[in-house]
């Protein structure tokens, strides 16, 4: 495995900085409707390019260019991306996309889909978790029009140098946990979870403080997994994965009200269900790029066995029964929406 260091320039530059002018969508003429979407992620991220900036063009387009949105990636219109739902909900910004678990159990429903052992693949399980809200998630973005809902692709294991195949070799091993709920199953199952940004992963997996980290394929470009891990070990496609966030895309519900009929109808036609099922299919398409990455550099891959995961999956039942408490408590039926979304997601993967 090869060393790592990056200064601080090639940091801003991996992050995207802070920069003072959105990334713009070629204009043909002046718009009548300008819409400010802000997210986190770089300019340079595959879903920026390969998702927000074709979306944007494609409204334009439709709308015969009345409808311009101007994309704001790496926080360029200030707060913490914890922050983007409300700055969405207080007309901040017209559009946000915002990860659910940086505001840990504010949004419940939404957040289910992150639990562990949920995802089977991004677009199954995108479209799964949209129908999931559609039916019990209507009033937790109030004020606000839910544009699409979706994960990423399935969490693997990237790892210095030890391959896992069974919960035994878990046992001790400082594994970066990529949200709370995970990092509780990653504690039943012997690992020792740790928390801290994923800026300071790559640092931390080159210098030990770390044995390996938890993420999906598509990060492996943008810090260099493949040259700061040798293994990676993903679950079978007939078995559970790991774990994936999930996401939601927002719209302003004042800025949606504001529209004429046709353009909301041009909208509602570039948001939804489909559209979430887009979203997911591209997640599922950014694996193919950093899993190849990893081959080219001579790592090694491993397939947890379907009987393992099915283990995992159930001594991490507690992880699930404590958020069947939560929805409780937020006045639903915890138990009853967790096989509901079970449901749906193996409805949708068959």
């Amino acid at each position: 495995m090869s060393g790592f260091s990056i200064n601080r320039r090639q940091m801003l530059g991996l992050m995207g900085g802070a920069l003072a002018a959105p990334a713009i969508i070629g204009k043909a003429k002046a718009a009548e409707v300008t819409l400010r979407l802000h997210h986190f992620l770089p300019p340079v991220a595959p879903m920026h390019k390969a998702f927000f900036e074709p979306w944007a063009k494609e409204i334009r387009e439709q709308s015969d260019g009345r409808i311009d949105i101007q994309i704001f990636p790496a926080m360029q219109l200030g707060g913490k991306p914890s922050q983007i739902a409300d700055q969405v909900a207080n007309n901040v910004v017209d559009i946000g996309w915002t990860l659910t678990v940086y505001t840990p159990g504010r949004y419940p429903v939404a957040e289910t889909a992150s639990l562990p052992f949920m995802i089977t693949n991004a677009e199954a399980t995108s479209v799964a978790m949209h129908k999931f809200m559609d039916e019990f998630g209507q009033d937790e973005y109030r004020g606000m029009k839910p544009l699409a809902f979706h994960v990423h692709a399935s969490g693997k294991f990237h790892m210095r140098d030890k391959a896992i195949e069974k919960q035994a070799d878990l046992e001790g091993l400082q594994i970066r946990a990529p949200n709370q709920s995970f990092g509780r199953a990653l504690s039943i199952l012997g690992a020792e979870p740790v928390f801290f940004p994923v800026t300071e992963m790559a640092v931390g997996l080159a210098n030990g403080v770390i044995d390996g980290t938890c993420l999906p394929y598509e990060v492996v470009p943008a810090f260099k997994l493949h040259e700061l891990t040798s293994v990676h070990c993903s679950t079978p496609a007939n078995a559970r994965g790991l774990y994936a966030n999930s996401f939601a895309l927002l719209m302003a519900g004042d800025a949606y009200d504001g529209l004429p009929d046709d353009l909301k109808a041009i909208m509602d036609a570039n948001s939804g269900l489909e559209l979430s099922r887009r979203i997911g299919k591209q997640f599922d398409t950014f694996e193919e790029v950093g899993r190849k990455m990893c081959a080219e550099h001579g790592n090694k891959f491993v397939e947890i066995p379907k009987a393992e995961v099915d283990r995992w999956q159930a001594a991490s039942q507690p992880v699930i029964d404590d958020w069947i408490e939560t929805l409780n408590d937020a006045g639903h039926d915890g138990k009853a929406m967790i096989d509901r979304l079970n449901q749906l997601i193996d409805a949708e993967t068959a």
